[in-house]
């Protein structure tokens, strides 16, 4: 039987199955590959903001990885994350889990308290917008992306202007982080996977 990751939020330290589990659910749940290396991306971030903060990596990094597997079926705000919420108590992550998850959407009305409440909100948006910002290198490649060129493409509306603004900026607020220093820490976590989120460049990383 695979390792169970013990993680405490306040009186709930109940236990999550490791990555090879949410792994599994991610493909299970989501077939597109913009939207799993997102996923991807943004456990890469999360694992890194664990490691700053001493905080568990693991579960950390499954957070990241799970926020958004039941998107791409259901992508509506009456669905998402509520769908992937049931989904995952159903088959046994914990309540601390689950809520880090619903409040990483600020229509869910679920309130951001914890640091891994609050770096899952932080990285989710930015890891979007520095892959969009990679995406228009010339080589496609993390290596380009600078704090500079990030931040000048947020001040351009017409770019990836799906991605909040907003969120990025409130979002390393809430975290207590300078906004360029995380730019640039996200964008350095994000890098160590740049191979599989199709990022590396020419030279493949």
């Amino acid at each position: 039987m695979e390792a169970v990751l013990g993680y405490a939020h306040g009186n709930d330290t109940g236990p999550v199955p490791g990555r090879e589990d949410g792994l599994a659910i991610l493909h299970e749940f989501t077939d597109k590959p913009g939207l799993r290396a997102h996923a991807l991306a943004v456990e890469s971030a999360m694992r890194a903001y664990a490691r700053r903060f001493a905080e568990d990596e693991e579960a950390w990094g499954l957070v990241g990885l799970l926020h958004d597997f039941d998107y791409e079926r259901w992508p509506s705000r009456v669905d998402h994350p509520w769908r992937g919420s049931e989904i995952l108590e159903a088959r046994g992550y914990p309540e601390w889990f689950r809520r880090a998850i619903l409040s990483h959407a600020d229509y869910t009305g679920v309130r951001r308290e914890t640091k891994l409440e609050l770096a899952l909100f932080a990285c989710d948006e930015l890891c979007g917008f520095l892959t969009a910002c990679a995406l228009v290198t010339h080589g496609k490649s993390l290596r380009e992306v600078t704090v500079k060129s990030v931040r000048k493409k947020m001040k351009s509306r017409s770019f990836a202007a799906s991605v909040s603004r907003d969120d990025i900026v409130h979002g390393a607020e809430q975290l207590g982080i300078d906004l360029d220093e995380h730019i640039e820490f996200v964008r350095d976590a994000m890098q160590s996977v740049a191979p599989r989120l199709g990022l590396a460049g020419g030279r493949g990383g």
